[in-house]
């Protein structure tokens, strides 16, 4: 058991850190966000991806009627990074190099990477924002851990501007740029966040996922926004229902 644990720990780590789990080509089954190969059938188009259809801890969620709890402080312990971005077919993402880390709810998870989806995935009170950035930790075995920011339009944003510069238009491109790049960045200042137990957003949905999501949002102009959306007009699943589960909140 130990070693089948392990062998698919480092399986599903490399996919992640390539982006090749999601990407569009190869011999993975293609999915998207419209039409057949859309969310309301990624439960269809593979039994791998099953539980996108019979999960009942899903994630997105809209976020409403959070209770508050006594969450310690996300202790976020970003290091500077080479500044590597793929274009997976889905998704813009940043990679990481090891390093930096995020200690949530008293676990020290492993930031391996970080992307974004265009509306929201999360609704906040039954409302999406414009944009999300997603950062994808893990702990050593595997368990995953997520810290959604949300971004809404305003000012420009200087920080993503160093990605959107390099970012490839061409899918299964990826680019290394000369210089760092610290995912503390993408943080708003004010770090409390709300947090429920859910999936990832995308095939395999696999469930058991930690997530956090800021409850301040980072601000990105109107041009920034549009400069994503040229690229990846939808990338967002719809709400899932809550199923009984319950979102906590550190803020007052």
């Amino acid at each position: 058991m130990k070693t089948t644990r392990t062998f698919l720990y480092t399986l599903f780590m490399t996919l992640l850190m390539t982006g090749t789990a999601l990407a569009a080509g190869g011999h993975h089954t293609r999915w998207g966000y419209s039409g057949h190969a859309g969310p309301m059938h990624w439960g269809d188009l593979d039994k791998k991806y099953m539980t996108c259809k019979t999960g009942n801890k899903q994630s997105p969620i809209d976020i409403k009627g959070a209770s508050h709890a006594g969450m310690q402080p996300i202790k976020f312990d970003y290091r500077n990074s080479k500044l590597t971005v793929v274009n997976n077919g889905h998704t813009i993402q940043v990679n990481i190099d090891k390093g930096s880390t995020a200690t949530i709810r008293g676990k020290k998870y492993r930031l391996l990477q970080f992307h974004f989806h265009g509306p929201s995935e999360h609704l906040i009170n039954g409302k999406p924002m414009p944009m999300e950035a997603h950062l994808v930790h893990a702990d050593d075995k595997g368990n995953l851990a997520v810290v959604g920011v949300m971004i809404k339009a305003g000012r420009h944003n200087p920080f993503l501007d160093l990605i959107w510069k390099i970012m490839p238009h061409q899918h299964g491109k990826q680019v290394t740029a000369n210089g760092w790049i610290n995912a503390r960045g993408l943080l708003p200042g004010t770090q409390t966040y709300y947090h429920y137990t859910g999936s990832l957003t995308t095939p395999p949905c696999s469930e058991g996922v930690n997530w956090n999501v800021m409850t301040m949002a980072i601000e990105a102009s109107p041009a920034q926004i549009a400069a994503f959306k040229k690229l990846f007009d939808h990338n967002a699943r719809p709400a899932q229902p809550l199923n009984g589960r319950k979102i906590t909140t550190n803020s007052k």
